[in-house]
């Protein structure tokens, strides 16, 4: 009747603590500069509104999709 303990493994689809700060990082930068081109924008000028959008879709696209984060809360 004796168990074995099985200890706690990071799954192997799971980012190392590096690359997590790092993608981190790199869609803080997008998010802020989706924010920092909004100081551009006037009535005459739609461009720095069409710039926040893409960066911000960007920054919330990438981990969802690309990285595969989406589907991580069903894994333990």
């Amino acid at each position: 009747m004796s168990k074995t303990v099985d200890s706690h493994k990071t799954p192997q689809n799971e980012n190392s603590l590096a690359g997590s700060v790092a993608l981190f990082v790199v869609m803080m930068v997008l998010f802020l500069g989706a924010i920092y081109s909004l100081s551009f924008l006037s009535l005459g000028n739609p461009w720095p509104m069409a710039v926040c959008l893409v960066l911000f879709a960007l920054a919330f696209w990438i981990p969802q999709t690309i990285f595969g984060r989406s589907d991580s809360a069903g894994e333990n």
